[in-house]
């Protein structure tokens, strides 16, 4: 119990701390990085309380030239720091003393466990929140943080792409309270396993999240009951996914990469020269085409011992056969030499690979293609990936999965071609650069005007609109997927799990009802919200969890309610379950009269 003592109260200090800040009822957050992932928190957190001013939102950006993609700086009521480096003075001059919690979302795992430990120094107790894509490194951090959450936005978000790219709902799953709940459709599941309707996606055009009938909703949240999550899933992916190979078109593509086109150009001519000579010295010579053909090889490649009986005609050829032979050996030497070292590049760079059918081509191996890559080859899918960089991130990962990669610019037909997309199931462009990504996208589409896009980017506007406009089936966003978590995290508020449907991100998280609430003595169905929120469990004070609760049942102080919900519906809730605000008289007001005390 001694060991506990310190953490309670850690959050106890850190409690006192939010109700004032340099004289205001506001709590300070600090938040290091530069990238849409930053924007989205900051807009999660200014969204999680009624009214934005209870928040005080200091952003550190660099002070070199920003991305073209929003970073939060531009938001209303956020402070902005400019500073190359996260030490104890920058830390300092975003009074980062004091403040309720520290969220460091650059895209450099030591980077971000250097600031740590910088920030440590200047506030000892404070609630780290940090993003690293190697998520190993998570018990370290929190043993040297123990107040603090380690999120990787990829890990978050990779299941939205991989359902998307699959056709298939999210497989996303979660353990709470004793059960292990997933995501499925509910064709898939049987009826006693559902929980509760998720959304009515059946039209694509009209997608229906929390329905107000669950009996309308075809995506559900079901109990594994027995059989592990994501095995039929499997089953059925990799029952499509076989592998079919072509030896004859392999054969072609690899002589057709054996060597560079101003070489093949030059034998060809060559060749028609010593066939031209040929007819001509059969001519003169007064032979067969056989022996001349004969003649023709042995003096251009060996040359002929001269004969002056000949005729002029005859000799005047065989010079020439000669002079053409000592172009046309090097050339050959050349020719072997740079198809030898054109088809090792090819064979190394993946240009050269058999024909596939079924498979998912990924483009990009940053931290979200790495992940989208390992989950689809954990489903037992085949994989081709495409990156412009031989040594990037996930090269190494692919290597050891046995997955082809080849080494080029999606966005140029060929190198879609040489990844077999016009054969594949899906599509998945998540490279970082929106321009390159929408190019890839397109000619594929230009391959295969039947192919199934799953692209990324980072513009949500811009996203809709090339929806709209190319029939672009899905766009993602890893940021605002991942964005709920990590302020969550940041807010102390454990998110249980994201649920991606869709365009919308589901937030599965456990609500406290605090004493004098709004919730506080209300019936149960004033938590559920059409569209917005839906109960899924209720307990009471040391009590485990109703999965079926009587929604007459009326709301106590210390309740837990487990809901799903979207992220406004989630903010309105936590207003409503949390205690009433203290009203701060204003300075120089009489303190009010003590009530009389009954006992005396």
């Amino acid at each position: 119990m001694p060991g506990m003592a310190e953490p309670l109260l850690d959050r106890a200090l850190r409690a006192s701390r939010r109700l004032r800040v340099n004289g205001e009822a506001r709590a300070h957050y600090v938040i290091c990085g530069q990238d849409p992932l930053v924007y989205w928190v900051v807009r999660a957190l200014r969204g999680s309380e009624p009214q934005a001013g209870r928040l005080r939102i200091t952003l550190i950006v660099p002070t070199r030239q920003r991305s073209p993609a929003p970073d939060g700086r531009d938001l209303p009521g956020v402070e902005v720091i400019r500073a190359d480096r996260l030490d104890e003075h920058t830390f300092r001059r975003a009074n980062l003393a004091g403040a309720a919690g520290l969220a460091l979302l650059h895209q450099d795992d030591v980077g971000n466990m250097h600031a740590a430990l910088c920030a440590q120094e200047v506030e000892p107790g404070l609630r780290l929140v940090v993003r690293m894509f190697n998520t190993g490194l998570a018990n370290g951090v929190r043993q040297i943080f123990p107040d603090s959450a380690v999120l990787s936005d990829a890990s978050i978000a990779a299941p939205a792409f991989v359902a998307a790219a699959l056709g298939e709902v999210a497989p996303t799953h979660f353990r709470h309270g004793g059960r292990t709940l997933y995501l499925a459709r509910r064709e898939d599941v049987r009826a006693n396993e559902v929980v509760c309707g998720v959304a009515d996606t059946r039209d694509p055009q009209q997608e229906l999240v929390l329905p107000a009938d669950d009996r309308v909703a075809d995506v559900v949240l079901a109990e594994a009951a027995g059989r592990p999550v994501g095995t039929e899933l499997a089953a059925r992916r990799l029952a499509r996914a076989r592998r079919r190979r072509r030896p004859v078109t392999m054969v072609l593509r690899a002589i057709r990469s054996f060597a560079t086109r101003k070489i093949g150009i030059t034998v060809i001519l060559l060749l028609a020269v010593v066939g031209l000579l040929g007819g001509l010295y059969a001519n003169a010579a007064h032979v067969s085409l056989a022996d001349a053909f004969y003649l023709t090889l042995v003096t251009t490649l060996t040359g002929q011992d001269p004969d002056t009986a000949k005729g002029a005609a005859e000799q005047v050829v065989q010079v020439i056969l000669n002079l053409a032979g000592l172009a046309l050996i090097p050339l050959i030497t050349a020719v072997v030499v740079d198809g030898v070292v054109n088809a090792r590049l090819a064979l190394h760079t993946g240009r050269i690979l058999p024909e596939r059918s079924g498979h998912v081509v990924v483009v990009g191996l940053g931290n979200i293609g790495t992940r989208v890559m390992a989950q689809l080859n954990d489903f037992g899918v085949e994989v081709v990936a495409i990156d412009k960089n031989r040594d990037a991130r996930g090269a190494g990962l692919a290597r050891r999965l046995g997955v082809p990669l080849v080494v080029g610019d999606a966005a140029e037909e060929e190198t879609l071609r040489a990844a077999s997309v016009a054969t594949c199931q899906a599509l998945v462009v998540v490279s970082t650069d929106d321009g390159a990504n929408l190019r890839a996208a397109l000619n594929g589409r230009t391959i295969n005007d039947q192919l199934s896009v799953v692209l990324r980017l980072f513009d949500g506007d811009f996203a809709e609109r090339v929806q709209r406009a190319f029939g672009i089936g899905t766009s993602r966003s890893v940021s605002y997927l991942a964005a709920p978590s990590f302020a969550a995290a940041l807010l102390d508020r454990a998110v249980i799990a994201t649920i991606p449907v869709g365009r919308h991100a589901l937030l599965v998280t456990e609500v406290a009802v605090a004493a004098g609430s709004a919730l506080d003595g209300r019936p149960l169905a004033a938590v559920g919200k059409t569209g917005s929120v839906r109960l899924l469990a209720h307990a009471r004070p040391g009590q485990r969890y109703d999965w079926s609760p009587d929604h007459r049942l009326v709301i106590v102080a210390g309740d837990r309610l487990t809901v799903v919900a979207r992220r406004a519906g989630l903010n309105a809730l936590l207003r409503e379950a949390a205690p009433p605000e203290e009203i701060t008289p204003p300075a120089g007001t009489p303190p009010l009269p003590r009530e009389p005390d009954e006992s005396a």
